[in-house]
């Protein structure tokens, strides 16, 4: 699991997916999301701009990433 550092207090899911390198652009975010790829906590999450906090964790099939 990989930690990505995020500067304020909470981020968008779809900041954070391409923060973290783990999509090229935000049409990318809405693809991915879209197609169910995308777990918030271990629960599938289908809006791009759900609200991440610290400590949150996000996967993206098999990379997962920890919101810090």
């Amino acid at each position: 699991m990989t930690e990505v550092a995020i500067s304020g207090q909470s981020i968008r899911l779809g900041q954070f997916l391409k923060l973290a390198n783990a999509i090229d652009s935000g049409a990318d975010a809405k693809a991915v999301i879209a197609t169910g790829e995308v777990t918030v906590n271990g629960q599938p999450e289908n809006r791009r701009g759900r609200q991440l906090v610290r400590g949150d964790t996000v996967a993206v099939g098999v990379i997962e990433l920890v919101v810090g």
